[in-house]
């Protein structure tokens, strides 16, 4: 068994910022939807094998503490990178012995972890 994808969500019209923070920021691309899914709104990206999908809700409430986690082999300059686009990085390399990650936020306030 494996991940195949990783779905948040964002309000309704939020798929723009959304693509500022998963295209732009972290270098995704943006993957076409499939037709029939297409009205429902939303976008999906994809990175290496990594793909998440933003999901409109119309009552959205941000996630908070449940999180997609995403593996990089830079992890300084994807920090880096991030707070040029001006999203948060708050390191945390004390909590599991031996492993270097940060948590930010996307454009809509869900919780995202690097490491």
């Amino acid at each position: 068994m494996r991940l195949d994808h990783v779905q948040v969500s964002c309000p309704p019209g939020g798929e723009d910022v959304a693509r500022a923070f998963y295209r732009d920021a972290l270098g995704m691309t943006e993957v076409e939807k499939p037709e029939l899914l297409k009205p429902r709104g939303g976008c999906w990206f994809r990175a290496g094998a990594a793909e998440i999908h933003i999901g409109v809700e119309q009552d959205f409430r941000p996630a908070r503490k449940a999180h997609p986690a995403l593996a990089t082999d830079d992890l300084d300059g994807l920090a880096e990178r991030l707070e040029q686009h001006g999203y948060p990085v708050a390191w945390d390399n004390e909590t599991i012995p031996g492993r270097r990650r940060f948590h930010t936020a996307d454009g809509h306030g869900n919780r995202i972890e690097i490491v």
